[in-house]
């Protein structure tokens, strides 16, 4: 899905978001997070957090990876991977990392993910999110507001 260089090819569910920002919710309709940047290049997936000294609750981003590191993390986050989006653009959370340590080295591959959300740590826990569960990333689910690159 990815090349080394440039950008990767965004799920039909995530090709209508504005200014590279969507929305996650629960299969419930609950709101998990309303501000979470897409990071489909290449600089954007290198990067990913780097550098940035939290992420607010209503925040997150998205990688199109089955892997991600801490390195040069300054807050520690919840991993969420997920699979590709089924008819209806629902995602099935394929498994969880909670509590994410920064610099804490890599997160190994996840077998069937073929995504990421990082979300602020302890977010899985307080939505009540398990592996198995079926989250949405669309554009309009939630707060918008402008990517912050």
């Amino acid at each position: 899905m990815a090349t080394v260089n440039g950008p990767v090819t965004v799920a039909t569910d995530l090709a209508a978001a504005r200014d590279g920002v969507v929305g996650v919710s629960a299969a419930n309709g609950a709101l998990i997070a309303g501000q979470v940047r897409l990071a489909t290049s290449f600089w954007a997936r290198f990067r990913g957090l780097m550098g940035r000294p939290r992420l607010d609750a209503d925040e997150g981003l998205f990688l199109p990876v089955n892997s991600i590191h801490m390195l040069f993390m300054r807050f520690p986050i919840d991993a969420l991977f997920v699979d590709d989006p089924d008819a209806a653009g629902d995602r099935r959370i394929v498994a969880i990392r909670a509590d994410l340590q920064a610099w804490r080295g890599l997160v190994m591959p996840v077998r069937g993910a073929t995504g990421v959300l990082e979300l602020p740590a302890g977010t899985a826990a307080q939505s009540a999110l398990r592996a198995g569960d079926v989250v949405r990333l669309a554009p309009g689910i939630g707060s918008v507001v402008q990517p912050t690159d």
